[in-house]
């Protein structure tokens, strides 16, 4: 038995005890998946109702309400109903889609296409648009549905170890353990796509599959019939209650949208989920207690039971490395979970020394930082374009693959944020955020001073500083940078040193004579 008050008691209970790592674990979801749509909606809220800037080098994608009121609308032109469509209830409709969608969508991008197909000559749009949708396709099943997985995994052990690492929701990637639960994830989609053409069909399989992602989270390993099989089991007679769990959080739903999503994001999200980490353990517990069909496969005991250093010691002592080498150098970190006890153990090759932050990078391999975080930028961007739009449409100064903004920005960061701030991720993203603003807002200043035209147009957006820069752009580039700082800078730049000296100075060469004859380029002949 499972009351809702007891697991909201035990969920506000965790939110005291580490509430920033879970504000910041739904907030990277929000941003880097397809959950949580209304969280992000104040960082990137348009207004339809006012025209787009024409004296722009760079505007963003139609947002995903004009991608399918414009699908409608091209049906109902000519149509009685064509004037009330273009009315009140397209600014509603508006609002509506664009509160409870993501870009990153195979059905919006899809649409897109669709729109350019009817505006534009066929042949040069089918094969991006292509490209796009199968984009779209590949992030939603490689990585979207397997962050969703790593939140789990966060808020599962977060419930008994509260120093829990915010980076445990890459712990998929970490193992090297993708293609199974991506492929079940990927037909978890596919089953509750089709039932939701029945609608309440789809309803309740909503509930009867929802459970597979915890699963997974506990046992990667387990087969795609028995996830199923124990998501079915585990609701069996509790679907009900479940609703009845969710319609309790309407309410904050309903407030969350006064706020564009302000409060999903710091409140409202962490708060849900860990109801939900809370409902999966009791089933379970319940579940494997009773012995009952397949309750072997919930193998990870050390989600219940804490073990003491005692219990540890012993398990490394007896620890049979043929299955795979240990996930961390620190085995007895306090209050985290044992890694080196979980049933999946990445393989050799998968092991890495800690990446150190705080190097000291020379002038060669700042050098070699700038031009290739410029072309990081260039492929990101395209590749953004290509899904949202299945466009591959990136305009920027230069002609070339790189956009020199991202690389300023890398190693303004790199110079920057020395040691003693590197330790601390909330803070230096909070000053990346600061610092890319004033990046940006200064390029675009003087872009238009000198020629009349801003680099990027942002003037749609809800919050933004006179059309030079936006709320959703700098936070995503915080992202960007907390990114170049811990993972991008150090494991390039140690691929770098591998080159030995003189071909570092080759390939630094070619690579600054192409940008400056493309910089040539674009001075004089542009």
């Amino acid at each position: 038995m499972w009351k809702r008050k007891t697991m909201k008691t035990r969920a506000i209970a965790q939110m005291k005890r580490s509430y920033s790592r879970m504000l910041s674990v739904c907030f990277l979801i929000a941003m880097l998946t397809t959950a949580y749509s209304v969280s992000t909606t104040f960082l990137n809220f348009q207004i339809p109702s006012e025209p787009s800037r024409t004296d722009a080098a760079y505007t963003f994608s139609i947002p995903n309400s004009e991608a399918i009121l414009d699908t409608a609308g091209h049906f109902l032109e000519g149509t009685p109903l064509d004037g009330i469509f273009h009315g009140a209830l397209y600014d509603v409709s508006s609002m509506v889609i664009d509160l409870f969608s993501t870009n990153i969508s195979v059905f919006f991008t899809s649409l897109r296409t669709f729109n350019y197909v009817l505006h534009e000559d066929i042949t040069s749009v089918l094969v991006f648009s292509a490209a796009g949708i199968l984009f779209a396709f590949l992030y939603q099943i490689f990585i979207s549905n397997l962050l969703l997985v790593g939140e789990k995994r966060f808020f599962l052990e977060n419930r008994n170890y509260r120093q829990t690492p915010i980076s445990k929701i890459f712990f998929l990637y970490r193992l090297r353990y993708i293609r199974r639960p991506a492929w079940i994830m990927f037909v978890r989609t596919l089953f509750q796509s089709l039932w939701n053409i029945t609608v309440i069909g789809g309803i309740i399989k909503h509930y009867e599959y929802i459970l597979i992602p915890y699963i997974l989270a506990e046992n990667p390993k387990i087969s795609r019939k028995e996830a199923f099989f124990l998501s079915r089991q585990l609701m069996r007679r509790n679907k009900w209650k479940f609703f009845l769990l969710d319609l309790s959080f309407l309410g904050w739903k309903f407030l969350s949208l006064f706020t564009l999503g302000l409060l999903d994001l710091l409140f409202v999200n962490p708060y849900i989920t860990a109801c939900r980490a809370e409902l999966y353990a009791i089933l379970r517990r319940n579940y494997v207690l009773s012995r009952s069909p397949g309750y072997e496969a919930l193998n990870d005991s050390y989600l219940e039971h804490v073990p003491s250093d005692d219990e540890l010691l012993i398990s490394k002592a007896l620890y049979d490395d043929s299955q795979g080498p240990y996930t961390k150098i620190s085995y007895f970190a306090p209050e985290q979970y044992p890694v080196f006890l979980f049933s999946v153990q990445p393989p050799l090759k998968a092991v890495r020394s800690p990446l150190r932050t705080e190097r000291k990078y020379d002038l060669l391999t700042r050098l070699f930082l700038f031009l290739v975080f410029s072309i990081f930028g260039w492929i990101l961007e395209t590749l953004i374009r290509l899904i949202n739009d299945g466009v591959f449409d990136v305009t920027g100064v230069l002609y070339g693959p790189w956009l020199p903004l991202y690389g300023i920005y890398g190693i303004l960061i790199l110079l920057l944020w020395k040691q003693n701030i590197s330790k601390r991720p909330v803070l230096v993203f909070l000053l990346n955020f600061l610092l890319y603003s004033v990046l940006e807002y200064s390029a675009n200043f003087i872009a238009e001073l000198i020629t009349g035209q801003t680099l990027r147009d942002y003037s749609e957006f809800f919050l933004n500083l006179n059309g030079r820069i936006y709320l959703g752009g700098s936070v995503t580039f915080a992202l960007i940078g907390c990114a170049f700082l811990y993972y991008l800078a150090p494991r390039w730049s140690d691929r770098y040193m591998k080159l030995g000296h003189s071909k570092r100075i080759l390939l630094c060469t070619v690579l600054y004579l192409l940008f400056s004859a493309d910089v040539i380029f674009t001075v004089f002949f542009r």
